[in-house]
């Protein structure tokens, strides 16, 4: 079972107060909440200056708060900020860890001119390939950025959430005599509110009101403009700027409204959709960039994006019917209770933040733990299976070569994330023919100790330095290999990685040796009530994301063994349990503290309750009063037939 250094924290920057209310900074306000929630520290910190095209000002600004970090912090750098500082970005992307958090591609912002698009793509390029990955806020953000060369292993999507229910959904009553219509966004080209004034400006015979709500300054020229619309279209007692309202005020003005509108011609996700359906508001929005997908739900009616005369038809038709809109509002309720929690998405954000840096499952194992559990993995792993595994390997080498009636030359073995080296410490002494080792990890310090630790064995060895991911995994391994090991590895492993596995194995015709790979169950004695609903809690965990995709866990074995055998593979599995007695104290410390990083993460809301079950355990630990079973299989599997150059 695989224990790793949890993520402890990550520092948000966004351009300016990170206390605005719009639906970017809302984003990441509600993130970060909800990361701290989970234990995890996630500080927002603001950049001066003008952005996204940025003057002196911003670069002095976003430069000196980089450089105060300390090394390997977790940066959470906001699209708008660092898009268009590519040079300054790069500078620190080597000491930091940065991850992009993209709400839409900066060139897409509507009214542009080209030039300046055209600029804004090259530098917000340039940006994004200095950074360790990126997440945005949509599908449709996502594949946008494929036009950035942005590989799509280093894009993960976290949606939006929302609070269904904390903002009072109004209960039927008699239609107000003069129904309220609320959009809800800064003012700006893109969010396109002049096409919202101008479609009114030919609805004055019916009665309504419309409170726009945002900032009119963060494009002044714009906001500007709207006022002038509104004053030369006589609207100005029927169309109220509030400007950019604060919490409370702004659930206000959701429960006064019983229309709402979003006019914008393009959006990365349209995160205020979301807003404006747990309030319980039917919504008129457009197909623009994200909208054509985020906005396809009930209680929504979308026109095609920049058409004013559809905008004032959708209107109209509930304006002048209320039992249409009524039936709107009643779909735009139920649609409430089906929105994904902020919680969910915070914790989806974790999940992203870990799988796609330095610091995750895979490339941060400690090495002190690794050294802890080394002589309970020997221990632990299946003789009889083992000496399967010996006796194909002799028979492999002593087998002569058709060729030249010669026996094989030495077995080539590729272990799979190796850390610092167990596994092949165990298996060298073991295999009793010639050999020579290719140790692979996505962490040098670790295959430093490994290649360290290994001389005393004196068989030929080669570390490499890797991304072990499921697209890369057969080019990794050379194609001489004729067996392919790993330990405590493939629970961390999605379906994906583990049929590449053994595609790449089938491609060889090497032996396929994978040894403690957690089973799902583990036994404490003396047992206590909440022994179950820790190994629940642990399990549902080990489904997470870990680097490699949704991690298979207590699943991995079973399903590596059906890709096996698909491929014609003879198959064996065995157990290998770990089992802990009092004498192993510290060992079982660090287990447990691993089981509770994974508890927190998993059942925030439970953590004075999972707090009192490990304050005990670890005190029985401690007093070495306890036993600890854990549950592992090894798996060897055969190929169906062997290469045709011999064993090595």
């Amino acid at each position: 079972m695989a224990i790793s250094e949890a993520l402890q924290s990550a520092v948000f920057v966004v351009p300016g107060d990170p206390d605005q209310n719009t639906g970017g900074y809302r984003y990441v306000r509600r993130i970060a909440a909800g990361l701290e929630s989970g234990g995890l520290s996630a500080p927002r910190k603001g950049l001066s200056g003008t952005f996204p095209i940025p003057d002196r000002q911003a670069e002095v600004s976003m430069d000196r708060l980089l450089a105060s970090l300390a090394d390997g912090s977790v940066v959470v750098l906001d699209g708008l900020a660092m898009g268009a500082l590519p040079d300054i970005v790069a500078a620190h992307s080597g000491r930091l860890r940065i991850v992009a958090l993209v709400h839409h591609a900066l060139a897409d912002e509507t009214g542009l001119p080209v030039a300046t698009r055209d600029w804004l793509f090259r530098t917000e390029r340039r940006a994004l390939a200095a950074v360790a990955g990126v997440i945005t806020t949509s599908r449709h953000t996502a594949q946008r950025l494929t036009d950035y060369h942005v590989p799509a292993q280093r894009i993960r999507v976290v949606e939006p959430g929302s609070d269904p229910g904390s903002a009072p959904i109004p209960t039927a009553s008699p239609p107000r005599s003069e129904p309220g219509i609320l959009c809800v966004a800064h003012l700006s080209p893109r969010k396109a509110q002049h096409h919202l004034v101008e479609a009114l400006s030919g609805l004055q015979h019916l009665p309504w009101h419309c409170t726009l709500a945002g900032s009119a300054d963060r494009d002044a020229a714009y906001g500007q403009k709207i006022r002038d619309l509104i004053g030369d279209y006589g609207l100005e007692e029927r169309i109220t700027l509030s400007g950019e309202l604060d919490n409370e005020a702004l659930a206000q003005a959701y429960q006064g409204a019983d229309i709402f509108v979003l006019p914008s011609v393009f959006e990365g996700y349209g995160m205020v959709i979301d807003e404006a359906l747990a309030a319980g508001l039917p919504i008129i929005t457009t197909d623009g960039g994200a909208l054509a997908s985020t906005g396809n739900r009930p209680g929504i009616r979308q026109y095609p994006a920049g058409d004013v005369e559809q905008l004032r038809s959708c209107l109209v038709d509930w304006l002048s019917d209320p039992q249409q809109l009524n039936e709107m509002t009643q779909a735009a309720k139920t649609e409430a209770q089906h929105l994904r929690r902020w919680s969910q998405a915070a914790q989806e954000f974790r999940d992203a933040l870990e799988s796609l840096l330095p610091c995750g499952d895979l490339t941060s194992f400690d090495s002190d733990w690794l050294t802890l559990r080394e002589p309970a993995d020997h221990r632990a792993r299946n003789r009889a299976l083992m000496a399967d595994v010996v006796a194909w390997a002799e028979q492999t080498y002593r087998t002569p070569d058709r060729s030249s009636g010669r026996h094989a030359p030495p077995l080539a073995v590729a272990d799979l994330g190796t850390g610092t080296g167990s596994n092949a410490r165990c298996l060298v002494p073991a295999l009793t023919v010639p050999q020579r080792w290719l140790l692979l990890d996505q962490d040098e310090h670790l295959l430093s100790l490994a290649a360290e630790r290994l001389k005393p064995l004196d068989v030929p060895l080669e570390a490499k330095a890797c991304h072990l991911t499921a697209q890369a995994l057969a080019s990794q391994i050379p194609e001489d290999i004729r067996l392919i090991t790993a330990s405590a590895l493939i629970d961390l492993m999605s379906a994906t990685w583990l049929k590449a596995l053994a595609n790449a194995a089938l491609a060889r015709r090497a032996g396929v040796f994978v040894v403690l790979t957690y089973d799902g169950y583990f036994e404490l004695q003396p047992a206590e009530q909440d022994d179950h609903w820790i190994l629940d809690t642990v399990n549902a965990h080990q489904h997470r994301e870990k680097g490699a995709g949704a991690a298979l866990g207590p699943d991995a074995t079973v399903y590596l063994q059906m890709q096996l055998q698909t491929c014609g593979y003879r198959v064996s599995v065995a157990p290998s349990p770990w089992r802990l007695e009092p004498d192993k104290w510290a060992l079982q410390i660090a287990l447990l503290e691993g089981w509770q990083q994974a508890v927190n993460q998993q059942a925030p809301d439970e953590r004075e309750r999972a707090g009192r079950w490990f304050e005990k355990r670890l005190a029985q630990a401690r007093q070495q009063r306890l036993s600890i079973r854990v549950d592992h299989r090894d798996i060897f599997a055969l190929p169906p037939y062997p290469a045709s150059d011999g064993a090595g």
